[in-house]
């Protein structure tokens, strides 16, 4: 009854504190792809992600109501860094969805305005030399320029732009309730709204005074994503989800801030500091000996999202339930064989605009002798019901002969032309020479490599009887047995890297090979490790489809994720340099093409291999039957 009771007190409370809407709500998630397509649409960089903003604690000044019930202490503004733009997860700051909807597009256009604008392309008023507030000031004079290139550059957003404005100004404080200090800053802002250039600084502020609201139609962090080789204040702290959640509750928009932490010196759980002043506050990291509990914490998802920072830290302690988590090398009795002394690539740097030669180290492996998961093998029984169907199907594929008419050269008489030349002759016109039959043989001239990602993710569940590794493990060898039945040349390999020093390339099958039981053990002896350097594989990979000479020539990728290692190919990084390598293929004729698992796949893949050069599959235990149908639908 207590917390029926709490729980209605503080939705009265907080829906008379008010500047919220929720019923005109409108969530990221409903504009995501919208506002990044409307981004790169007017000029933004195509390699930002659309994200989710942390609600960040503001210090604007609050109404009684507010305070009464705890709202509005912190508040999720949109920002860019140099690898994402990052909008609120929610806003329902105006009366209307419609125009909820569209702050999220004015967000992205503001941004987009930023990265196309020259310094001199808008100019601002001089900032006075009489002291100001430094950080206020340039976010206000950013945010206006960006503003005001917006505008000029695609004037068809103004109407939208006035209307925002508007009605933002109907729910930001009124200058006349405030103290002195405070409204003059608030003057000046509905003023940079209204007329966007028009103010130089801001001047600072008292010791007591509050800070003003925030502005929701501008950004912030331009100049973290102006900085060369800067990932901002929040890009790379910024992306800690919520763990532990709730069923029904969706955490796929929830982000934090988050700060590694140090050990703090060793406290007793039973002993109290004396001196009042030293007794810590709950906020503050403690390091307390009790016991490990390894029941989850229903409450972990709520306590988290309402925290603006989550620490994290490593004590070194051992808890009760362990973990194998072992990314060391196998030794050399057990590894791969190592085939060569290795493979310089190079790898695109997008920090520095340049093509690193002989950066990254590849090499090629098959499977050891020593490995009895590596012996000839059949194909598994659960597989062969669907490989007896995919052949028949790809049967239809299989190039024949075919008889070609009114040809001037055959080895048969074509008796229809030779009735038709008969009696145009007794006609009196010219006949025909075209007399005879060919026969024709026509064959598919095609060479596919597929390239299956096999790296430490892959060996996560998919369902209780398999995993991701299994899933790929199935749709190599269904994609073999499938390709048997057409003719088609097609090498099958596997990767997987430890830093740019160490890229594993499996060669399960080449060219030459045939698909046989020896194959089919080498697919069966896979087994998931390490990390992804996906532009180094694909830069190896399309110089083995460049030695065949097949008029068409296709790359078929398989991944479960982002391309991401240890040292810094992550983030953008790695999204920049696959990119380069997919590019890099198509300028050698190569057409490569992504089936991916990773239900976020949608959001990167665009960029990496168009939209129509990728795949999502949302049921991964689907990919066996499906993969060979895509290479169907692109060898038509």
């Amino acid at each position: 009854m207590e917390e029926t009771v709490g729980l209605l007190w503080h939705r009265l409370i907080t829906r008379a504190a008010g500047g919220h809407f929720p019923k005109a709500a409108v969530r990221l998630k409903e504009v995501e792809k919208v506002a990044g397509v409307f981004f790169r649409a007017l000029g933004g960089d195509p390699g930002l992600r659309v994200a989710a903003a942390t609600a960040d604690g503001h210090g604007a000044r609050r109404s009684l109501l507010q305070r009464i019930a705890g709202a509005d202490e912190r508040i999720a503004r949109g920002r860019m860094d140099l690898s994402t733009l990052r909008l609120p997860p929610e806003i329902d700051a105006l009366p209307e969805r419609a125009l909820n909807r569209d702050l999220y597009l004015w967000l992205a256009a503001l941004a987009a305005g930023h990265a196309e604008q020259d310094a001199a392309d808008v100019e601002l008023p001089a900032v006075p030399g009489s002291a100001f507030d430094a950080e206020a000031t340039r976010e206000l004079r950013d945010n206006q320029r960006a503003t005001l290139h917006a505008l000029r550059r695609w004037p068809g957003i103004e109407t939208r732009y006035r209307r925002l404005v508007d009605a933002l100004l109907r729910q930001r404080p009124d200058p006349a309730r405030l103290p002195p200090a405070e409204a003059g800053r608030e003057r000046l802002l509905r003023q940079a709204l209204q007329t966007p250039g028009s103010v130089a600084a801001l001047p600072p502020l008292p010791p007591k005074a509050k800070a003003a609201q925030p502005v929701l139609l501008w950004l912030s962090g331009f100049r973290d994503a102006a900085r060369p080789g800067s990932t901002g204040a929040g890009s790379g702290a910024e992306n800690a989800e919520a763990g532990n959640s709730k069923p029904g509750r969706d955490t796929s928009r929830q982000a934090h801030r988050v700060e590694r932490e140090d050990n703090a010196p060793e406290k007793h759980g039973m002993i109290i500091p004396f001196r009042a002043e030293s007794l810590l506050s709950v906020a503050e990291f403690i390091k307390v000996k009790r016991s490990t509990d390894d029941e989850p914490d229903d409450n972990a998802a709520d306590a988290a999202a309402n925290m603006e920072h989550l620490t994290l830290n490593r004590d070194g302690e051992r808890v009760a339930s362990k973990v194998r988590f072992d990314l060391d090398l196998p030794s050399a009795a057990e590894d791969d064989v190592v085939l060569g002394e290795g493979i310089p690539l190079p790898e695109w740097d997008y920090r520095k605009d340049l093509l690193r030669e002989d950066h990254v180290r590849l090499n090629e492996l098959a499977p050891s002798p020593h490995d009895p998961r590596a012996a000839p093998s059949a194909l598994p029984e659960h597989l062969r019901r669907t490989a007896r169907r995919l052949h028949r199907q790809f049967a239809a594929l299989t190039p024949g002969r075919r008889w070609l008419k009114a040809q001037t050269d055959g080895s048969e008489l074509d008796i229809d032309a030779v009735v038709r030349a008969t009696t145009d002759r007794a006609s009196g016109h010219h006949p025909s020479d075209q007399l005879y039959l060919s026969l024709e043989k026509r064959e598919r001239d095609l060479a596919c490599l597929a390239l299956a990602d096999l790296s430490l993710s892959t060996d996560a569940w998919v369902s209780s009887e398999a995993r991701v590794i299994d899933v790929i493990r199935d749709a190599l060898l269904l994609f073999g047995e499938a390709l048997l039945a057409t003719g088609d040349r097609f090498a099958l390999c596997g990767f997987s890297s430890v830093k740019r020093s160490n890229v594993r390339f499996h060669r399960l099958k080449d060219f030459d090979q045939r698909f046989d039981d020896r194959a089919r053990g080498r697919i069966m002896a896979i087994k998931p490790g390490y990390y992804t350097r996906l532009g180094a594989a694909i830069r190896h990979a399309t110089s083995l489809l460049e030695r065949e000479t097949a008029a068409r020539r296709i790359l078929l990728i398989l991944s479960d994720g982002k391309p991401n290692d240890l040292d810094l190919y992550d983030g953008r990084y790695g999204i920049e340099d696959t990119r380069v390598a997919i590019v890099e293929a198509r300028g050698r004729g190569i057409v490569p093409f992504c089936v991916t698992i990773d239900r976020e796949g949608a959001s990167y893949l665009p960029h990496l291999f168009g939209p129509a050069g990728f795949a999502v599959i949302r049921q991964p235990d689907e990919l066996p039957a499906r993969l060979p149908m895509f290479y169907a639908q692109l060898t038509r």
